[in-house]
């Protein structure tokens, strides 16, 4: 069963949070732990050094062991919780403090040991004795043997140190998974929402729903990159799905102009109402090849699709070319009483496909020349700007829609106003030109005015 991306984010964050706690608690505790144990053994040190110095004190202040004062000696002992006793040098016991007072001790061992579970060096409970001399001006009088339990190593302050710190990890720990498990919630929501706002405008444009917009506002990046992608895929599927149907469209129409003409005279032959001659089959010839050209211009469409055209790129002198390119074009506006100019700078140099460069401009002079109004004018311009060639190819003729220009490059697509002419080709061959122009690194546009004229212009890199 796959979980939504709201339960894994919460999940996840809920899972790095509480492993974080427990790791940081435990490395704490450990830290916290080792170090306090050794505070405590030193504390224990000097409770131990100050009662054998109490001890020296008392004795070198009587002139007799036997005379001393024990009530300072036995207090101490209660307080400190300490077995203590003296002896002199032939091992006779001048005093001792009974151990009735470190019964308490022993019955606490279990309660300190749950407490103090992280103490386990310090041997809670066992009973242990430290002998000392019994200095009296620096010499040796006797001996002091001090005992303890464990748990003599701990106050009342330590406990309560001890438990207070436990209870504050535990709290904090607590606190902190609820406050993750909030922030998960609140995070996962903000990344979770909008994602599921982009999924559903995909699945609504995967069943045919092309004008849903994922309307997404959101801070992250990547998401509102994601957005814009989407509602980008969905115009362009928009625009291509509308350039499909009116493709389908031109077709039938390119398709029945001359279909319907061969019709007409072959039913005109069956009738008997024409009889065969050579102009009426140089007729049929012009509809089969217009035809043909359709079928020609179908199968292109598969080589335009080619990521990667094959170009056989060699170092031209491009200005020459362009010459002889115009040249060969003025022909063909001086017979219709047109003007083509030229302004080429000398001597530029490009590693171009000689042959693909020659198809570039065929399809762009034949366009000019196709839509020029009366007494109509073109020119060719080349020059070089920093890295990139220029050309352009401007015309005065009729111009193009601007409703129409961002799809001129598209294929088969061609724009009312040169539907209406009669020299109006397949639609193809601008999409051509822009496949070639692109295989060499470079770019093409137009810019374009009704009535007014069009301009193309092709950025080519000159390496």
């Amino acid at each position: 069963m796959k979980a939504s991306l709201m339960k894994k984010l919460s999940l996840g964050f809920l899972i790095a949070v509480l492993g974080s706690i427990l790791l940081a608690s435990f490395i704490s505790n450990y830290i916290i732990g080792k170090k306090f144990e050794t505070y405590l053994v030193d504390e224990h040190k000097t409770k131990v050094n100050n009662v054998v110095k109490i001890i020296d004190d008392l004795y070198s202040n009587e002139k007799s062991l036997s005379d001393i004062n024990t009530e300072e000696i036995q207090r101490y002992a209660e307080l400190q919780e300490m077995y203590i006793e003296v002896k002199d040098l032939n091992n006779n016991t001048l005093y001792t403090s009974g151990n009735s007072h470190l019964q308490h001790s022993a019955m606490m061992e279990n309660m300190m040991n749950g407490m103090m579970h992280n103490f386990s060096e310090m041997n809670i409970g066992e009973y242990s004795e430290e002998k000392h001399p019994l200095l009296v001006n620096n010499e040796k009088v006797g001996t002091i043997t001090i005992g303890y339990f464990g748990t003599s190593y701990l106050s009342s302050a330590s406990v309560t140190f001890i438990s207070t710190l436990n209870h504050s990890f535990i709290l904090s720990a607590v606190i902190a998974l609820i406050f993750g498990l909030i922030i998960s919630v609140i995070i996962s929501r903000q990344l979770s929402r909008p994602l599921a706002k982009i999924t559903d405008t995909a699945n609504m444009m995967r069943v045919g729903d092309l004008e849903v917009r994922a309307d997404v506002n959101s801070n992250t990046k990547e998401i509102d990159e994601l957005s814009n992608s989407i509602n980008y895929l969905a115009e362009t599927l928009k625009k291509q799905d509308m350039l499909r149907k009116r493709l389908t469209s031109d077709m039938a129409h390119e398709l029945r102009t001359p279909l319907t003409t061969l019709k007409t005279h072959v039913e005109a032959f069956m009738d008997g109402i024409w009889e065969p001659t050579t102009e009426r089959f140089e007729a049929f010839y012009e509809e089969i090849q217009r035809l043909t050209k359709m079928v020609d211009n179908l199968r292109n469409i598969a080589k335009l699709e080619q990521r990667n055209l094959n170009l056989n790129k060699s170092k031209i002198n491009l200005s020459e070319e362009l010459e002889k390119i115009v040249d060969t074009f003025k022909p063909m506006f001086i017979k219709d009483s047109y003007e083509l100019l030229s302004s080429i700078a000398p001597e530029i140099m490009a590693t171009i496909d000689k042959d693909k460069f020659k198809q570039i401009m065929n399809n762009l002079l034949s366009n000019a020349h196709k839509y020029l109004k009366p007494n109509g004018k073109a020119q060719v311009i080349l020059k070089k700007e920093k890295e990139n060639i220029i050309i352009k190819v401007i015309d005065n003729g009729i111009g193009i829609p601007e409703k129409d220009l961002p799809y001129v490059f598209e294929r088969f697509y061609r724009s009312d106003l040169s539907r209406n002419k009669n020299t109006g080709g397949s639609g193809i061959g601008l999409t051509i030109t822009k496949a070639f122009v692109e295989a060499h690194g470079g770019k093409i546009y137009a810019q374009s005015k009704v009535n007014e004229g069009t301009t193309f212009v092709v950025e080519l890199p000159t390496k």
